[in-house]
């Protein structure tokens, strides 16, 4: 894991879980949590290491469909999300981030075949991000509308513009914007059994009704996106072939028919705003 110099760490946030520039002091602020998206715990702001969460917490690396693994801390911390590694024969891709990094879990990695590139769907899963990087020699793709929200600056990041970015395998990162103005998901069309799959984070969040998707500008405010918003969302995947869409946590999954739940969650969104 990377060291930062004597007197020196690399704090992390207690609320959001993303790690920051090195210092000898913590931060006076998280500016992710005081954005209106997130919020700062009941406590106040409150920090601690990765030394810290690796003594407290451990990895939880899952098979979760051929092709597809899951990476999770366990207990679980801040927002809770697991990462989720995408195989192709041409090289791996870590999808978002996790707090933890631990060598259990860098060993099941390389096991697996490494990591060739990192892509994160939004600051809230910024985490860990270039732990991960240096410890695979991967670069960390992140759509550039969001780059304000880099706690931790480092070569490692690419910054990517447009609509779209080709990554290893054909998988695509593609921006929807919507929960934030670079917010990206990532398309695995052999995923599924070639059906198609999308990672979403929760740029399109599986609801609790695992029929719907839903689409907010905060969550844990409760601040609903425009129907404009959500149109783009809608539009910016109506291209791909997809039957089946992941979410950030573990039991987020809507295994099938995904297409046909985004239109119908988007149309009843746009309808209970405008009743």
């Amino acid at each position: 894991m990377n060291q930062p110099g004597q007197d020196q760490t690399y704090f992390v946030c207690d609320t959001c879980g993303t790690q920051f520039a090195a210092s000898a002091r913590p931060p006076q602020r998280c500016p992710i949590c005081e954005d209106e998206r997130q919020y700062v715990g009941y406590a106040g702001q409150q920090w601690t290491t990765l030394a810290a969460l690796q003594a407290g917490h451990h990895s939880e690396v899952r098979s979760v469909e051929p092709g597809l693994t899951g990476i999770g801390m366990s207990p679980t911390f801040s927002i809770g999300q697991r990462a989720l590694l995408v195989q192709t024969p041409a090289g791996n891709v870590l999808w978002d981030c996790i707090p933890l990094i631990d060598e259990a879990a860098v060993s099941q990695v390389r096991a697996l075949g490494g990591i060739a590139a990192i892509a994160v769907s939004h600051p809230h899963y910024y985490a860990a991000m270039i732990e991960w990087s240096h410890a695979f020699d991967a670069p960390v793709y992140l759509h550039a509308a969001d780059r304000e929200w880099v706690m931790r600056p480092d070569p490692a990041i690419v910054f990517w513009e447009g609509e779209t970015h080709p990554l290893v395998g054909d998988l695509t990162l593609v921006r929807c914007g919507g929960h934030f103005s670079g917010g990206t998901v990532l398309h695995w069309p052999a995923g599924a059994g070639g059906r198609g799959v999308l990672l979403t984070g929760d740029i399109l969040h599986i609801v609790q009704d695992r029929r719907y998707v839903s689409f907010m500008y905060s969550y844990p405010n409760l601040i609903p996106l425009s129907p404009a918003a959500v149109r783009r969302v809608v539009a910016a995947v109506e291209p791909l072939a997809y039957d089946r869409i992941y979410g950030a946590w573990w039991e987020k999954i809507l295994p099938a028919g995904a297409r046909q739940a985004v239109h119908r969650s988007a149309e009843r969104y746009i309808a209970a705003l405008q009743a």
